[in-house]
Order: structure tokens, then C-alpha cells, then sequence
């Protein structure tokens, strides 16, 4: 497996190109668990409004999605999408914005807490309803060629439910057709909320819906880090080089409730010990440390690092005010005026 260079990756995450691969992989999976276990706490001291939604066990995939993403390409995240957001270029500081409703964030305090992205950066905004993003990311770069652009490659997630949507179907037809260059990363995460895989698709394998409409499929393994670098690096690689759209399966199990209003209790016990049941973050770092990548002590001062990073940025998301309704210009937050008002740092 090739490692990425400075070119090749968009990870404005404050660390160092210069690290193995693996290594800056896993720092980043260990950043989005931390903060997700900071929401999670302030979740339940009645701090947040509105849902959590937290991606544990998912953050290998999600790091993988977007690491190997370029300047200029395109990333349509998920509901559990943490890491990959911030593979991606999202800071702590933005993410902790947007859950506390500062108008200093990039959604100016106007959305869900989910729901935040920098369209102008190729981030696009997360859509709720399930499948909807493949068809926006196709869009997107179908928009490009139409204006004579290319090299850019587009990354969206789903889960294994959001694959019985008919969007998931009418977007992935129309990648297919116009051979967009599109990686579709799905999580088969056991269970489409409550409904568990056996009530929701009666196909052997959510990989033969690719053979379906005639695109490539690959198939990793969700609970180790190293799998999926390797097979997503091939995947936006091919999809680059115009292979097409790509399509990624990695099984895993979500290791918390839908949400944190969801307790989980109907999963199945037998999946949790089961290999799919693993925990990527301390697979992570047994094989860092077997690999030679790393010393326990190496993880131990990471996550200290990345706790005191949170910390930092939440003391500064609490003391920022919300969007003055009397005084904002309520237009879409794609609308020039305001998007220069926040990359340029003032209010307009």
C-alpha cells in the first residue's frame, strides 16, 4: 500500500504529512473519538440541543474515505462521518461550533448540528434523508464537466439501510450511466437503525447491487484501519483515473444506539463478540504497536493531546454567541455574500 503525499491528501488536521500513513490515520480516528465522547458527555448534561449521533466503530472507514482526498474533490459524509469530516479538513473548534450554535461556525449557527459543511471547500452539508447525497456528489462533479473541469473525485457514505432507499438506487443509476467518478462508501453496519440486516435486504451480499449497475466493487474490512486504506486508496484511484464509480463495502457493527436516546438493546449479543463486533480504535493501535508505528506510550500522549485540543476548543464555542436574528441576512448559506463574510473572517 502506497502512502499519500502532501499533494496527494486534503487532511488539514494539524498533523504532520510527514507520518506514515497509518500513523496520521489513526491519529485522526482518535481525534473524532474523543470529541465524540466529549458530545456524548455534554449530550447527556442537557448541554446540547437537538440529536447525537456518534460514528464509534466506524471511524477506520470514515478516516479511509477521505484521506486519500484531494483539494478540489468532493465529500458528501453520513450521520457518523466525524472522522471522515475531519480527514477532510474539519477542525474541533467548527465541529463544537456547530453543536453549540455559534454564529462564528461555517453553517453561522442557522442548522443542525449534523449538518455542517463548507460547500465552497467541496464539503457539502450532510442530508438527512437517507441515499440523497449521491445524487447531490454526482451533481456536482456532472456540474464540473459540464464546465470542461476534471480530475476531481467525490466521496459519499451510507449505510447498509440507506442502500433499500430509492435514492440510494435512482443516484447510483445515475452515476453509473454518465460514469461519474464517485466512490459510494458503504457501512454495513448490521442494522438499519433497529431493523437488523435480515429483515431489511433479502440479496446474499449488498455487494451484487453494484454488479447490478454495472460498477466496480470492493469490499474491506470496517474494524481494521489498515484494510481500509488499502482498499480505498485503490478505490479513489480508479475512480480518478476513470474507472467510473466504485463502490466500497466494509462490515462492521455500530458500537453505540442510533443515537444517544437509543440504548441498542436489541442488538444481538452474539455480534459484539464476533469479529465484526471489534473496536477499530483498539485494533488501531494493537497494530500500530505490533507494526512498529507506534509505543503504547506514543497512543497514551496522542489522546491526551487531542483531550486537551478539545477542551480548548469547547472553552471557546461556549463563549460565542448565536446568530443575531434581527441583524442576519437569512439567505441560503451557499450564497456568496456570506460565505466570503466567513472565510474572510468578518461579518460581512
Amino acid at each position: 500500500m502506497a502512502s499519500a503525499t502532501k499533494d496527494e491528501t486534503q487532511a488539514n488536521d494539524g498533523l504532520a504529512q510527514e507520518q506514515p500513513l497509518p500513523v496520521r490515520a489513526y491519529r485522526i480516528m482518535l481525534r473524532a473519538r474523543v470529541i465524540e465522547d466529549k458530545l456524548a458527555s455534554l449530550y447527556r448534561a442537557g448541554m446540547i440541543k437537538g440529536g447525537v449521533f456518534l460514528g464509534r466503530g466506524q471511524e477506520a472507514l470514515s478516516t479511509a474515505s477521505t484521506i486519500f482526498l484531494r483539494k478540489g474533490d468532493i465529500y458528501g459524509p453520513c450521520i457518523r462521518d466525524q472522522a471522515g469530516r475531519m480527514a477532510f479538513g474539519d477542525t474541533m473548534l467548527d465541529t463544537l461550533r456547530t453543536y453549540f450554535g455559534s454564529a462564528q461556525g461555517p453553517m453561522r449557527g442557522r442548522d443542525g448540528n449534523i449538518h455542517r459543511g463548507v460547500p465552497k471547500e467541496g464539503s457539502y452539508a450532510m442530508i438527512s434523508h437517507l441515499g440523497s447525497m449521491i445524487a447531490v456528489v454526482g451533481g456536482g462533479l456532472y456540474a464540473r464537466r459540464l464546465r470542461g473541469e476534471t480530475g476531481a473525485v467525490g466521496i459519499t457514505s451510507i449505510g447498509d439501510g440507506g442502500t433499500s432507499t430509492g435514492a440510494f438506487h435512482e443516484g447510483v443509476n445515475f452515476l453509473a450511466v454518465e460514469k461519474l467518478p464517485v466512490v459510494i462508501v458503504v457501512a454495513n453496519n448490521q442494522y438499519a437503525y433497529s431493523t437488523p440486516n435480515s429483515r431489511q435486504f433479502a440479496c446474499a451480499d449488498l455487494l451484487d447491487r453494484a454488479t447490478g449497475y454495472g460498477i466496480a466493487g470492493h469490499r474491506a474490512d470496517g474494524t481494521d484501519i489498515f484494510s481500509c486504506l488499502e482498499v480505498l486508496e485503490r478505490a479513489v484511484q480508479a475512480a480518478r483515473e476513470g474507472g467510473g464509480p466504485q463502490m466500497v463495502l466494509a462490515s462492521l457493527l455500530r458500537l453505540v444506539g442510533h443515537g444517544e436516546h437509543d440504548d441498542a438493546s436489541y442488538v444481538d449479543p452474539t455480534l459484539r463478540k464476533a469479529p465484526v463486533g471489534r473496536d477499530c480504535i483498539e485494533v488501531g493501535a494493537q497494530q500500530l504497536t505490533e507494526g512498529g508505528f507506534a509505543t503504547a506510550d506514543d497512543i497514551a500522549a496522542w489522546t491526551a493531546e487531542a483531550q486537551s485540543e478539545v477542551e480548548a476548543a469547547l472553552s471557546i464555542a461556549q463563549r460565542e454567541k448565536g446568530p443575531d436574528p434581527l441583524h442576519e441576512g437569512w439567505q441560503a448559506i451557499s450564497t456568496s455574500r456570506l460565505m466570503d463574510g466567513y472565510y474572510n473572517g468578518g461579518d460581512e
